[in-house]
């Protein structure tokens, strides 16, 4: 009988090694069926369904900054769309509800609410501080318009195909860069966001800098100065006479000179002794002093008009240090 009850015990207890052997390895073959992360902390739930097949490929945002799981700063898939309760548990056969949050063309959601959750994150730093009350936010524009989160290739941060992120709205500025006196924007060397912080500036137009001759002269410090005879409308702004998108008169110029300068410089520095038939009844060719004079067969404008331009001459426009010959000359 003790033979017998031993037997039993060893019996019981080979069993229950077995039950136990048998329930270890279940559970590792459910843990290895359990899906795990692919590219972020916690994403399995959602790489269930979305995968490399996706189009866009969402995957690829392991290719970018988001995706570096080292990174203790690294989102994770809900930090961005929300927790998408509904749609994670859709179990229907049609299309799921959308996510909480959508980064899309169709999306519902508002460029306030893609933004917010852009902004958790990078609305801590210098370059985006001033995003609130920038002309992007206030005319709707989403974090998102431009920038391709889940894109290896961010077109809008390459210096070569930023500007055509830009000119999908900015139409005006796509005309002028094509114009025969250009920013070499289309070569490569300029874009965009050398001149514009498209994130927010406190100066006009979204400069970087406080102004724009200030933008201007990072790049065209010999017309900073400071110089003993400041040409006045060089100092207000470049724009005054210049095109900084654009322009088919060169460098950037509004108008041709002489005419560009006699917009401002008048009276003796448009004046000129015309030629032609019945010239004396007309001074400089611009204006008629008798008006009993009769209309003469041909007139030509001032001669300081023809052939010639104040650049010939006053060669430091942008203001000069030697009054030798005259203002603005060497």
């Amino acid at each position: 009988m003790k033979k017998l009850s031993k037997i039993k015990q060893l019996v019981a207890r080979t069993l229950q090694c077995v039950a136990l052997g048998a329930a270890l390895l279940g559970g590792a073959a459910f843990a290895a069926d359990a899906p795990a992360d692919l590219v972020l902390n916690g994403d399995a739930k959602c790489t269930a369904c979305h995968d490399e097949a996706d189009a866009p490929g969402l995957l690829a945002i392991g290719k970018t900054r988001h995706g570096v799981r080292a990174d203790g700063r690294t989102p994770t898939c809900a930090s961005c769309h929300g927790e998408s309760v509904a749609h994670l548990g859709y179990k229907g056969s049609g299309k799921p509800p959308a996510p909480d949050v959508g980064f899309g063309k169709k999306s519902k959601n508002t460029a306030a609410q893609k933004n917010v959750a852009c902004l958790s994150c990078h609305g801590k730093d210098n370059k985006h501080q001033q995003w609130d009350g920038s002309a992007h936010a206030t005319n709707g524009v989403a974090c998102s318009s431009c920038h391709e989160t889940h894109n290896g290739h961010d077109k809008v941060r390459d210096k070569r195909t930023q500007p055509e992120v830009c000119y999908a709205c900015h139409k005006d500025q796509r005309a002028d860069s094509k114009k025969a006196s250009h920013h070499a924007i289309g070569e490569g060397k300029v874009t965009c966001s050398d001149c514009h912080n498209p994130h927010g500036s406190t100066g006009p137009k979204m400069l970087k800098k406080n102004t724009l001759n200030e933008t201007c002269f990072t790049c065209h410090a010999e017309k900073r100065g400071p110089f003993l005879f400041e040409h006045q409308p060089a100092v207000e702004s470049c724009s005054n006479c210049h095109n900084p998108h654009g322009s088919n008169i060169k460098p950037l110029l509004k108008s041709r000179a002489p005419f560009m300068c006699q917009e401002c410089h008048d009276a003796p520095h448009a004046s000129g002794t015309p030629v032609g038939p019945n010239a004396a009844g007309y001074q400089g060719g611009l204006s008629r002093v008798n008006a009993a004079t009769p209309t003469p067969a041909a007139v030509y404008p001032s001669k300081n008009a023809v052939g010639n331009a104040c650049m010939n001459c006053h060669t430091l426009i942008h203001g000069s240090n030697s009054p030798a010959g005259g203002y603005f000359q060497r």
